[in-house]
């Protein structure tokens, strides 16, 4: 009986498996990692790595921006941290660290294992990965919030512990930052051409509508992968990427150069966990809120109307 369910288990991991590498090859999103080999092909390449945080230093400098990096100057931290949540993800996360440490030398992954009660630890451990652990769930937003807390980079890449992007897929939003971009965001918009489209889609886009970037479609911060400058997380603030539209409000409002940079079709890589429900997917409720969440923000913060005007009306003549 023991054996029965393990090959069913090791079947439907492989069929897993098997999809997540027939939609890469179809996207395009091919690693440039030999198989069975150790040594890491880098895709950012050290010359441009250092010139590029040489100038981004020199841009700060210019710009009045201090370091807030909580270990000392920008000679004393690694130019990049790769921040991953990981909560029973022991069959991938050696993967997913692996394409991390190939996007440049000078780098550190962090793998937040959280409510885990599988491997991911030892295997994020074997990959090369420092694992901060903890015992409860802590979510995929506040597994960020914990890993941002502990990163050392002067770049915050993020990117989850089930979905192992290649590295040449995850260095343009490394690069992006380098260049100026403060919130480099995944270019990706969501299935706009299904009907009914789907409420935490319509939700992304309504945000940044709201927020004057309908420029950014549905590109958002609660998708992956998306950096952060160290800039852009002292205006953000680490508590806000608990709730990542908040974040991405106050990234807009609060001037940050916010962009969508490069197209991961994350929709297609993650796996289709079917659930039988009676009622709402409460994922989606979560997501929603947050979207609610940042709306409140907006408005305390600009005036009822979001900071938008109303024309001529002067609606309180209306009796």
């Amino acid at each position: 009986m023991l054996r029965k369910t393990s090959t069913k288990a090791r079947f439907a991991t492989q069929s897993k498996v098997r999809r997540g590498k027939t939609v890469l090859k179809k996207r395009g999103l091919k690693s440039g990692q030999k198989k069975g080999t150790k040594a890491y092909m880098f895709v950012i390449p050290p010359k441009q790595q250092m010139l590029q945080a040489k100038d981004g230093t020199k841009n700060e400098a210019e710009n009045g921006i201090r370091d807030t990096s909580p270990h000392g100057d920008d000679s004393q931290r690694p130019m990049l941290s790769v921040i991953i949540p990981a909560m029973n993800e022991e069959k991938t996360i050696g993967a997913v660290v692996r394409e991390a440490l190939r996007i440049c030398r000078d780098a550190e992954v962090l793998v937040v294992v959280n409510g885990s009660t599988d491997g991911t630890a030892n295997a994020a451990k074997r990959a090369g990965a420092r694992v901060l652990t903890y015992a409860e769930a802590l979510g995929h937003d506040g597994g960020r919030k914990v890993g941002a807390a502990a990163a050392r980079g002067q770049v915050l890449l993020f990117t989850d512990a089930d979905i192992a992007i290649p590295a040449e897929h995850l260095a343009p939003y490394v690069q992006a930052v380098l260049k100026g971009t403060d919130v480099a965001l995944n270019d990706y918009h969501g299935p706009i051409t299904r009907s009914p489209i789907h409420p935490v889609v319509e939700a992304k886009h309504m945000l940044n509508s709201i927020l004057a970037r309908s420029d950014l479609r549905g590109a958002s911060m609660t998708a992956i992968p998306h950096a952060l400058s160290r800039h852009g997380l002292e205006v953000i603030g680490i508590t806000s990427l608990e709730v990542p539209p908040l974040a991405q409000a106050k990234a807009v409002i609060g001037g940050l150069r916010v962009r969508a940079v490069h197209h991961v079709p994350v929709g297609r890589l993650n796996a289709v966990r079917i659930k039988k429900r009676s009622g709402p997917d409460p994922l989606s409720q979560v997501v929603l809120n947050d979207h609610l969440a940042a709306i409140r923000w907006i408005t305390d913060t600009l005036g009822p109307r979001g900071g938008h005007t109303d024309l001529q009306r002067v609606r309180s003549l209306a009796r």
